[in-house]
Order: C-alpha cells, then sequence, then structure tokens
C-alpha cells in the first residue's frame, strides 16, 4: 500500500474538480478555510467538522522526563498542543477502507 499526503494544492484541485472554480479561486478558498481553522486553534477554540472530527488545544502540564539513552531526568516544560478526535463515522471509514456497505 503506497501512502501518499494530501497537500494544499490537492485540495484546491478537488475543489476545482467538485464546485468548478478556478485554480486561483480554490487555493484561495482552501487558504482561507485552513486560516480561519487556524485563528480559532490559536484562540483555544475548538474546530468541530462533523463527520469528520474535532481540533482542539489542550494543555499539557510540567513533568519529568527521561532521557532515554541516559537514564538522566529532564524537565519538559509545559505547553500547549494540538490534538484530533475523529468522528465515530470517520473512524469506521477509515476502518473499513473507504468500502461502501
Amino acid at each position: 500500500m503506497t501512502r501518499k499526503t494530501v497537500t494544499r494544492m490537492d485540495l484546491g484541485e478537488a475543489v476545482v474538480r467538485e464546485v468548478g472554480l478556478s485554480r486561483n479561486e480554490s487555493a484561495q478558498l482552501v487558504e482561507s478555510v485552513l486560516q480561519h481553522m487556524s485563528d480559532a486553534l490559536v484562540r483555544e477554540k475548538s474546530v468541530k467538522i462533523s463527520s469528520f472530527g474535532t481540533f482542539s488545544v489542550r494543555d499539557k502540564a510540567a513533568r519529568i522526563g527521561r532521557n532515554p539513552k541516559t537514564g538522566e531526568e529532564v524537565p519538559i516544560h509545559p505547553r500547549r498542543v494540538m490534538t484530533f478526535r475523529p468522528s465515530h463515522l470517520m473512524k469506521a471509514r477509515v476502518a473499513t477502507g473507504n468500502r461502501q456497505g
């Protein structure tokens, strides 16, 4: 099974095929949607896309980690991380390999 990364250009091309906008308009649309999503996450809002999943930001507390090579304890600073939780429909679709039925 060959793995391919879907890029912004791929999303733009899909908009061209599905909606019929020009390539330039499609690229602007994709960029605008991604910008809105990013802006919401920066403001610590969740981004929920029905039948797809939810992107959210959460805080991780400071903790002590360990260097696996040396065993030395290392402080890990508190930070914000982005998480993605797929919807039940997306989980099912991925599990079946996108087969119908």
